[in-house]
């Protein structure tokens, strides 16, 4: 699946790339952003005790689309979210893991220009998203979901060709450990 969405930006950025050639209405762009999401472990094991996980932590993205013209594209990304340790206590006895995880979407987007520099906008699509649990006596649990994701955000134009993100992305449905599906994000991207 990370194959598939490395292969959909790279496609979206030499279609724009192709495009801006031969017309300036549209616009290719790639991006790197971090992002940041709460991890957390509601439903770890049933009976569990002292619960304490990581929080926040901040994680990369990576991301590249289409803009067809100033108010609609298209968008694909993905988000490693970092590994992240957990422990908990279940029967009087103490245990400690791991989670790791990541997300990818591709969108369907609508931006409104609020002015040269500044711009509001929407994505709506569907997402992938994986986590796994390693606990150190050996129990791996993965789970994965396929569901709805959606965003909304600013733009800032530094240039023509370089700007500043800010958004709130949810992907998929709510996780029962690790990463959770809010997400928060910053970042730059390279229009060309």
């Amino acid at each position: 699946m990370k194959k598939l969405i490395f292969a959909l930006i790279a496609g979206v950025a030499a279609m724009g790339a192709a495009q801006a050639q031969s017309t300036t209405a549209g616009r290719g762009y790639v991006g790197i952003g971090v992002a940041t999401a709460d991890h957390s472990y509601p439903s770890i094991v049933q009976g569990a005790t002292d619960i304490k996980g990581d929080g926040y932590k901040a994680s990369a993205k990576i991301f590249g689309g289409y803009d067809f013209n100033q108010n609609y594209g298209v968008e694909a990304g993905y988000t490693d979210f970092r590994r992240s340790d957990v422990s908990y206590s279940q029967g009087g006895i103490a245990h400690k893991g791991s989670d790791k995880g990541y997300g990818m979407y591709v969108a369907g987007k609508a931006m409104l220009p609020i002015n040269e520099q500044l711009s509001a906008y929407g994505k709506l699509g569907v997402a992938y998203s994986e986590r796994e649990l390693n606990e150190t006596s050996g129990l791996k649990t993965s789970r994965h979901d396929t569901g709805a994701y959606a965003g909304l955000g600013l733009q800032y134009n530094l240039t023509k060709e370089v700007a500043l993100t800010g958004e709130y992305e949810r992907y998929g449905k709510t996780k029962s450990f690790g990463a959770k599906a809010d997400v928060w994000t910053v970042g730059a991207k390279y229009s060309f």
